[in-house]
Parts: structure tokens; C-alpha cells; sequence
């Protein structure tokens, strides 16, 4: 029976290759011969069809991005789904542009950026008909030529192998995508001050880089580069006292500030404020942002400005604001255990129905870097900072996780 399931999988994709007229050229093709008046030599077609385990598409095509660390990212994810009735394991995944080699995931480190969607523990084995998310943060140099298209090499096993079709370990080309043209929206940072805090940001695998949203049928990453931004006290600490009291965090109420001019596409207010340490349950779709305003930034970027101070919205939809405008207070509304001002860029107006775009802020002081969050920093423990950390001003670029700066007024 998982003989013929095999054999059907394959047959299946045949079928199609043969009654579907071709509108474009094959994925893979060898040059064409140079023109000569010598006898022509043996004309090769396309190369041919491989059967291959593994289905894979890219969320949303990479918008590259320079960042605090000097070297421009292409952040993005890799949908992957098991078309056998038994396992799959990867072995390395490796991203070409054409044949060179941009990055390789392999051991450890692949099985750190995969999960099986729907839940949280890394992996490389990806079980009969179940899908997986493989997180990409290809990393090129300031000065490099940025690929116009990406192709993903996988390696692979099989615990029951198929041979010609499928043998025990395989090598496959899938996924290919284009990289976008597009440049990074150039905005003012939302808030103003020193010690605040990037957390939870790109490009590695923090919760908002590794949540995908199923909504409408859809897979939507929205918050691929959100920021949740907590201020540091003069002393390293986030908080002063009992960590359930609003008021022990002092940038609780702290002015946000318009990125950018723009009109107001959409504000929420009146949702309660969350009691810190607590996560909050039974939220609908539509109270994840808490209170929150969207502002449209033009060339389809959105700013989503989230959990808001409860009655400290300060503007309503058609309002157009100008960049460094006071818009809100930064609260604990909405999915939010602790005060914060969650920020990102998306391509659509609904906080969750859209795909997160990278920015880059107009200029800011780099002070520090975190070396790791902890859970006792919420609780009031001093951070623990990166040593011999030289703090620069910087500009144009967007803010990696765990950075902490001073923002201008």
C-alpha cells in the first residue's frame, strides 16, 4: 500500500507536467550553443524531472535590509510539506544564488530555525503530510551585490526508501524566489529617550520572527520585524518593585511618537490594561493589538503602533499626522504580560492579516546590546550587557534584536 501511495505521488505530478500546456521555460535549463558555422553539435533539452519528497514554497519573497551589525539581511521563511506517507529528515538546507553558496543550515542550528507548524519544538523530522516552517536570515555583506533570485539546495533522508524514485538520501532543488527591488522604508523611531530596548526582534528566531498567523486561509507573518520596545532605568533594570503594578515600570505612559506623516487607517481604544506577569486568554483576532493605531505610509507600507495605554489614543481614523506627533502612551493592552510599545511595518492595514516589512530609522545612538534576555529582567533583575561594547550613532539602518538605544526627542 505505501508502495502504491509512493508510486501514485509520483504519477500524480507526471500527469500534470504532460497535460498542461507550457507557458514559460523550464526552472533549469543548459545554455544554448554558441552560433558557428561548424556543423551543430547534439542539442540538449531541459534537464529532467526529479520526484522529489519534499513541497516547499517562500512565505513572501525577501526585502533586503541593512542593520545595526554592518551587513544587509534577507529575513524570510521557507514553507516545507512532507508528500510521503513516512518520514523525512533533513539533513542541511542550503540557499544559492544560482550555484554560489549564501548560507547552509545543517545539524543543530537547522534544526533550531525548523518547527512542525502548530508547534514550538525544533526540529529536522518532518512527519507523513505534516508541513514545517524552515526561518531564513541570509546575511551579505554592506558592499555585496544583492541576488536577484534565491534557490534552496535540500538534503534529505528516508527511513524506507523507493528506489529510482526516491533512494535513501536525496539532494533537491525547491523554492525558488525572486528577492524584491524594493528599498526599506527611512522613518523617525516611535519613541524618544535612552535605554530602550529592542526586544523580541529580527533576525534570528524570537517570538514575533517565528509567529505565523493561519487567518483566511493564509499563512501571514506580519511580525517578521516587529519590535516590542522595553526602557531601561539608569540602574539596567526594567522595573522597580512589585512586578505586577504597572506603575513599577517607570516608561509606562512614555509619548509615541508618529514615524512618518501619514493618515490614521484605524484606532482602537477602551480595551483594558493587562496585569503585568499575567498572560491574558480568550482574546479575539481583534483585541491581539490591544489598543492600537494603524497609519498608512504610503507605497503599501503600514505603521502598527500596539497595546496602548488604556484612553491615551490620542488620534482617531482620518487624522493625518506628522512625523514625531505625540499619538498615544505606551501601556499593557491587548496580548501583553508586561508594558510595551509592540511596533512594526506590514504590508496591509490589519495588524495581523499582512506580511511584516523591514524599516530603517532615520538616526539613533547604538548604546548597547543585551546579551540575552532572561525571564527575571521583567521581574526587575539588572540586564546583562555585551562587554567592550562601543556605542556609535547610526543611521538608516534598522535595529537588531537585543540592541539598546537613545532616541532623539
Amino acid at each position: 500500500m505505501r508502495t502504491r501511495e509512493v508510486i501514485a505521488v509520483a504519477a500524480a505530478a507526471t500527469l500534470v507536467a504532460a497535460c498542461s500546456p507550457s507557458t514559460q521555460s523550464p526552472a533549469t535549463e543548459t545554455p544554448s550553443p554558441p552560433t558557428s558555422s561548424a556543423a551543430p553539435g547534439p542539442i540538449r533539452g531541459p534537464l529532467p524531472s526529479v520526484a522529489t519528497p519534499l513541497v516547499a514554497s517562500v512565505l513572501a519573497p525577501p526585502v533586503p535590509v541593512p542593520a545595526t551589525d554592518g551587513r544587509v539581511h534577507l529575513a524570510y521563511e521557507v514553507i516545507v510539506t512532507n508528500v510521503l506517507a513516512q518520514d523525512v529528515t533533513l539533513n542541511s538546507v542550503v540557499v544559492l544564488d544560482r550555484d554560489v553558496p549564501l548560507l547552509r543550515l545543517a545539524g543543530r542550528q537547522l534544526a533550531g530555525q525548523t518547527r512542525i507548524l502548530g508547534t514550538t519544538t525544533p526540529t529536522t523530522k518532518i512527519g507523513p503530510a505534516q508541513s514545517a516552517a524552515v526561518w531564513m536570515d541570509v546575511v551579505l555583506d554592506q558592499d555585496a551585490t544583492v541576488p536577484e533570485r534565491l534557490m534552496h539546495s535540500i538534503g534529505l533522508s528516508l527511513p524506507d526508501p523507493k528506489p529510482p524514485l526516491f533512494p535513501a538520501t536525496m539532494t533537491i532543488d525547491i523554492a525558488p524566489t525572486e528577492v524584491e527591488a524594493r528599498k526599506p522604508i527611512v522613518i523617525s523611531p516611535p519613541l524618544s529617550g535612552p535605554g530602550w530596548l529592542n526586544g523580541d526582534g529580527c533576525c534570528g528566531t524570537s517570538a514575533h520572527r517565528m509567529a505565523l498567523n493561519p487567518i483566511d486561509g493564509q499563512l501571514w507573518a506580519a511580525e517578521r520585524f516587529a519590535i516590542d520596545y522595553l526602557q531601561f532605568r539608569p540602574d539596567g533594570r526594567l522595573s522597580s518593585g512589585d512586578p505586577a503594578k504597572l506603575e513599577s515600570y517607570a516608561y509606562f505612559g512614555a509619548d509615541i511618537h508618529a514615524v512618518s506623516d501619514g493618515p490614521v487607517v484605524a484606532a482602537v481604544d477602551g480595551l483594558p490594561q493587562q496585569i503585568p506577569g499575567t498572560g491574558p486568554t480568550g482574546l479575539t483576532l481583534e483585541q491581539y493589538a490591544g489598543n492600537h493605531i494603524v497609519q498608512d505610509l504610503g507605497d503599501g507600507n503600514y505603521a502598527l503602533y500596539a497595546h496602548i495605554k488604556t484612553g491615551d489614543v490620542k488620534v482617531k481614523v482620518g487624522d493625518r499626522l506628522t512625523t514625531g506627533q505625540v499619538i498615544g502612551a505606551v501601556g499593557n493592552t491587548g496580548n501583553s504580560d508586561a508594558p510595551h510599545l509592540h511596533f512594526h511595518v506590514m504590508s496591509a492595514p490589519d495588524p495581523l492579516r499582512s506580511n511584516g516589512l523591514p524599516f530603517v530609522f532615520t538616526k539613533f545612538r547604538l548604546d548597547s546590546r543585551v546579551e540575552a534576555l532572561s525571564d527575571d529582567l521583567l521581574t526587575g533583575a539588572p540586564a546583562q550587557m555585551q562587554p567592550d561594547f562601543t556605542a556609535r550613532d547610526e543611521s538608516d539602518v534598522m535595529p537588531l534584536e537585543l540592541d539598546v538605544m537613545t532616541y532623539a526627542p
